[in-house]
C-alpha cells in the first residue's frame, strides 16, 4: 500500500475534489428525483450560496489572507479559492486580463456539470451551479459584479460554449 507521501499532494487533491464533485452530482440527482428540476435548482443554488461563503473564507485563511478590499486582494483570494477547489479534470481556464476583470472559458464541451446534467436528461432546465459558485465567492467578499454574457440556464447548452467575463466592483 502506498503512503500519502508516495501518492503526492496533487494526486490527493485531485482525488478529494473528484469525490466532492461526485457527491455534489449525486446529491443533485437524488434531489432531482425527489423534488423535480425546479426545486432541485432552487435547493442547489441555496446550498452553493451557503457553501461558497464558507469555502472562500477558508481558502483565504489557508493562504494567510485577510483582505478583499482592493482589486488585487480580491483577485488573489479568487486564485486561492480556485487553487483548492479546481481539479485537473475541470477543463476550464480563467485569467485576469485587466483590473477587476475575470475571464473564463471551458475547453470544448468538457464541463463536468454539463455532461452530468445532460446524462440526467434535464440540461434544458438546469441552472448553472459552477459559475454561480464563483459569483457567490465575489459576493461573499462584499464586491458587486457584472456578468457578460448575462444568462440563465447553461451556456454550454444554449450557446454551444461556456465563456465570458465577470467584472467585479470592489467596495
Amino acid at each position: 500500500m502506498k503512503t500519502l507521501e508516495q501518492i503526492g499532494i496533487d494526486n490527493l487533491k485531485e482525488h478529494l475534489i473528484k469525490n466532492w464533485m461526485t457527491h455534489d452530482g449525486m446529491w443533485f440527482f437524488h434531489c432531482l428525483q425527489s423534488c423535480g428540476i425546479g426545486e432541485a435548482n432552487r435547493i442547489n443554488k441555496a446550498a452553493i450560496r451557503s457553501l461558497a461563503a464558507i469555502e472562500f473564507k477558508r481558502a483565504m485563511q489557508l493562504f494567510g489572507m485577510t483582505r478583499t478590499d482592493t482589486s488585487e486582494a480580491l483577485r488573489d483570494a479568487i486564485d486561492a479559492a480556485f487553487a483548492v477547489s479546481k481539479g485537473d479534470f475541470m477543463k476550464f481556464n480563467y485569467t485576469f486580463p485587466e483590473k477587476n476583470l475575470l475571464r473564463w472559458e471551458w475547453q470544448g464541451n468538457t464541463c463536468f456539470a454539463y455532461q452530468g446534467i445532460q446524462r440526467m436528461g434535464v440540461i434544458d432546465r438546469y441552472q448553472c451551479g459552477v459559475l454561480y459558485r464563483v459569483l457567490c465567492w465575489i459576493e461573499s467578499a462584499g464586491a458587486g459584479y457584472a456578468l457578460n454574457p448575462e444568462f440563465e440556464g447553461c451556456l454550454m447548452h444554449t450557446q454551444g460554449r461556456c465563456a465570458g467575463e465577470v467584472r467585479f466592483f470592489v467596495p
